[in-house]
């Protein structure tokens, strides 16, 4: 059995310290290649000890000379990059079969769009690169060759549940009537609205069923990062955002499902724990261990679910919204998220804020079409900006 080489992007964070536990169960199937971190020095240095990839990066100079002494002085032979085109290089490297892609925000945009153009298969758990260039991304799929797979569990559920597509590769749409996508509801579903608008960064964190950073837990609490994943579901699988019906199921047992013409109604189920999607994507077609326990339906017991309340939690209808207006708007809606996001946890603005700075900066910026990934760079920088005048330069 030939060794599949993998880069981990982003190996620090819950998503790639999921994957190098799946990896590191199969020692015959997978070797590390590459990983890389922001600033978390001594987190990446740990994992280079236990991994020994080839090659390191962090984010910026300083840290990369940090990492460079403690691994030099610990004998590892692991060389260090840094910035961006380090991150790009360990993603479009030749011996690199597999790029787990899992850089929160839009700094995962270019090293992800790298392995893309240079044909690996992409493990995509970087929702920007769907959001922000999604045209893009699944051009350079489709003109590289590249296989595309989601790791996040929802749309890894779908991409269980849809057909084969006609010509073998991935899945297709046929005989299916709609995709159901489930959220959580996140850790304010039963709050009113005014003690949402009191909520702190730290309740916003504090996710009922899931393990993750900071930021992407914010995103679950306002729905929004339902709405990016709508967005992403459009481009993954090719449908209009009315294809898409977003489903609320508090137990997070049912990841997504889809409904065919017939009546039939396909789910995955699964305990919830990136490990099993990560696991189905560095195994696929086949199906490898992932050291998730097994899901106990007897125990499960019942499954709920519920209509999103957009009313209290109006992110989800703005990426609606962005998915319509098409051109930049949906890496519009991103970026001034991103900041609004950033903003609440640093204490400069309210929770409900985030919706507010997202409606006003989408209602105020241009929306160009993406043709390239610079139009794509300038409509960031552009919703970045008027997220801050709208915040008051906060």
């Amino acid at each position: 059995m030939t060794v599949k080489q993998v880069t981990v992007l982003g190996s620090t964070g819950s998503i790639g310290v999921s994957t190098l536990d799946v990896l590191s169960r199969h020692p015959d199937r997978f070797a590390v290649y590459a990983l890389s971190a922001n600033r978390s020095v001594d987190a990446l240095y740990q994992q280079c000890q236990v991994h020994q990839p080839r090659y390191a990066v962090m984010a910026c100079d300083a840290s990369a000379r940090e990492l460079a002494e403690k691994l030099a002085g610990s004998g590892s032979e692991t060389e260090v990059l840094a910035g961006a085109e380090g991150l790009t290089e360990i993603a479009a490297a030749d011996p690199v079969d597999a790029v787990m892609a899992a850089i929160v925000g839009a700094t995962g945009l270019e090293p992800t769009l790298a392995a893309a153009r240079a044909g690996k298969t992409v493990l995509l758990a970087n929702k920007e690169a769907l959001v922000m260039a999604g045209h893009l991304f699944m051009a350079a799929i489709a003109d590289s060759g590249a296989t595309l797979l989601p790791i996040d569990s929802e749309h890894n559920a779908i991409f269980q549940c849809l057909p084969a597509a006609a010509d073998g590769r991935g899945v297709g749409t046929t005989g299916v009537a709609k995709i159901l996508l489930t959220a959580s509801g996140g850790p304010f579903r039963e709050w009113n609205v005014e003690d949402i608008r009191a909520a702190t960064p730290d309740q916003a964190c504090a996710h009922p069923n899931w393990s993750m950073g900071r930021k992407i837990s914010v995103d679950s609490a306002t729905l929004m990062n339902k709405g990016l994943e709508l967005v992403e579901a459009c481009w993954l699988f090719d449908v209009s955002s009315d294809f898409v019906e977003v489903v609320v199921h508090p137990q997070s047992i049912i990841h997504s499902m889809v409904q065919y013409v017939d009546g039939s109604v396909l789910a995955q189920l699964g305990n919830p724990d990136m490990r099993t999607p990560i696991a189905h994507a560095l195994g696929w077609p086949e199906r490898i261990a992932s050291g998730v326990s097994e899901l106990d339906i007897i125990e499960v017991s019942k499954l709920d679910f519920e209509t999103p309340d957009t009313s209290r939690f109006p992110c989800l209808e703005l990426a609606r919204e962005a998915v319509r207006r098409g051109g930049t708007a949906m890496a519009v809606m991103n970026a001034a998220n991103e900041e609004a996001v950033a903003a609440f946890l640093d204490g400069r603005q309210g929770f409900m804020d985030i919706p507010r700075v997202i409606e006003s900066v989408m209602s105020r910026a241009d929306s160009p079409e993406p043709t390239s990934l610079d139009v794509v760079k300038q409509a960031d920088e552009q919703a970045r900006i008027l997220a801050r005048e709208v915040m008051g330069g906060r």
